[in-house]
């Protein structure tokens, strides 16, 4: 979506926070200096300026804050659960009215259930 993702992640040897931390770390210092990079970015300025104020607000950052502190983790224990979490994040952008069809969404695994290839590197959970 255009202001939050949506994962179900898995991991038999590291630590589920400690994935998710690497991952936000890996992709603020991405997506940022991409903006930065970018000399067709409108809102550069702008959004650089917002990262940089939230990064003031915390003792231990540096200078950009790109992602909320929180996480919202939600224990999936059955094949169930499972279902309904990945149809839920698949059926997002089809009622955020992005898109018509889930697999339209080049962001989704959707079009990796769909039988097509998507942009990322997904293990399929059934």
């Amino acid at each position: 979506m255009t202001n939050h993702v949506h994962l179900i992640i898995s991991s038999e040897q590291d630590k589920l926070e400690d994935i998710l931390r690497d991952l936000k770390k890996f992709t603020a210092k991405t997506i940022i200096q991409e903006i930065i990079d970018n000399p067709q970015e409108s809102r550069k300025e702008w959004m650089l300026w917002m990262f940089e104020r939230a990064g003031k607000k915390l003792s231990h950052n540096s200078q950009y804050q790109f992602w909320q502190q929180h996480n919202q983790p939600i224990a999936l224990h059955s094949k169930d659960d499972l279902e309904k979490k990945l149809n839920y994040i698949h059926e997002n952008p089809v009622v955020a009215r992005f898109v018509n069809h889930e697999e339209d969404y080049p962001y989704s695994s959707a079009v990796d259930y769909s039988g097509q290839k998507g942009l990322v590197e997904i293990v399929k959970m059934y």
